[in-house]
């Protein structure tokens, strides 16, 4: 059994925790609305009898969450397809998943979907504390084996935090606790550009009592990208780059838990999960016979191209790049002219439901570099 005392801020509820949260959940005056929007053949006290008869997270996580994932695609998209799970059976041992990230719930979900569609244990997820608004959220969450990342705090309490998360991911993977999911940067990709951000790859490193090259070895971290057709919350991105323009954005209260309603009912069209070839021994040690900074800069370019370059590109990405170029550079190759008429109607539907004061001709433009971003990137 692995200690994870100095972990009780940020570990995920335990079987028996999550079982008194799942209690409390089942007694929310939301949870018929929920069931109902889930399990509409359902009666509507359906979840909530479910909540109070699991015993266990995997339990929870097999019988209610694969349900609720399957119900909001069967809703909201056209199908979900993923590839590269043999990458997943090729490790010895536990991973640690990094991926691109466009939708607060969904990203993390899809990929434990995938691994539990495929008959591999469900992996922990690395998830922002200013998501947690609410106990309901905050029980749900941690319910789904949620790591806490601590947000908000002083530059002297982040380091501190990143030596526990680091220390924590390390422990997970290297004791076969469980695999972890992280995202590649802090918060979702609000323009459609899949950076990984530097200092991930230095807090993987803090915990590591070895060489850089066994540090990292020891991880096997493997690239995934997840590609939507419709991008989740696309408007809302481009409304909150344009205001970013002006002044330092600022979150309303309940803006992160509202993302997360949206992007959960929202049209997505074809969803696709690719999961990419672990970094391997070799780019480690290449990446480790340079210095400084050098380092992790060479690890973070690796992943970044196999994250980009295994991102699947929809004909709304061409139409993007074609869009926001002023070509028609994919026109009746990726794409034909009414499929081009029906994206520009979707563009102004979307667009309309955003304030008028706002430049329809910037919010446009940026609109379709969210989608067009993608094939730069490729």
């Amino acid at each position: 059994m692995v200690d994870l005392s100095e972990f009780e801020d940020i570990r995920p509820y335990s079987d028996e925790e999550a079982v008194q949260a799942l209690q409390r959940v089942s007694r929310h005056p939301a949870l018929p609305m929920i069931s109902k929007y889930l399990f509409p053949n359902a009666r509507p006290d359906f979840l909530a009898n479910t909540l109070r008869s699991i015993k266990s997270i995997d339990e929870f996580q097999t019988v209610v969450m694969a349900g609720a994932v399957t119900a909001v695609l069967g809703r909201t998209s056209e199908g979900f397809t993923y590839s590269g799970i043999s990458n997943l059976r090729g490790i010895n041992g536990r991973f640690l998943a990094v991926s691109n990230h466009r939708d607060i719930v969904l990203d993390p979900a899809l990929i434990l979907y995938s691994m539990f569609d495929s008959g591999l244990p469900f992996a922990e997820l690395c998830v922002g504390s200013n998501l947690i608004s609410n106990k309901l959220i905050e029980d749900l969450m941690k319910s789904n084996r949620m790591i806490k990342v601590i947000r908000g705090i002083s530059a002297r309490q982040m380091y501190l935090n990143s030596q526990t998360l680091s220390k924590y991911i390390r422990l997970s993977i290297t004791s076969g606790k469980a695999s972890i999911w992280v995202a590649q940067k802090e918060g979702r990709s609000k323009n459609g550009i899949d950076k990984t951000e530097q200092g991930l790859l230095k807090m993987f490193d803090m915990s590591g009592e070895k060489s850089f090259e066994e540090n990292f070895e020891e991880l096997n971290i493997v690239p995934m990208s997840i590609s939507y057709e419709y991008e989740p919350c696309d408007s809302r991105k481009a409304r909150e780059i344009l205001l970013s323009r002006e002044a330092p954005y600022v979150k309303k209260p309940k803006e992160d838990l509202h993302s997360i309603l949206t992007g959960i009912r929202q049209k997505k069209g074809h969803i696709q999960l690719n999961i990419g070839k672990p970094l391997t021994k070799e780019e480690i040690a290449e990446a480790a016979s340079l210095n400084g900074n050098d380092r992790y800069q060479r690890l973070r370019g690796i992943l970044d191209q196999r994250i980009q370059s295994g991102y699947k590109l929809w004909k709304t990405n061409y139409m993007g790049y074609d869009l926001m170029n002023g070509t028609s550079k994919y026109l009746g190759i990726e794409y034909l002219p009414q499929d081009l008429e029906a994206f520009k109607a979707y563009t102004e539907h979307k667009l309309s439901k955003l304030e008028r004061r706002l430049d329809r001709d910037a919010l446009r433009d940026i609109f379709w570099h969210i989608y067009g971003n993608p094939v730069e990137n490729h």
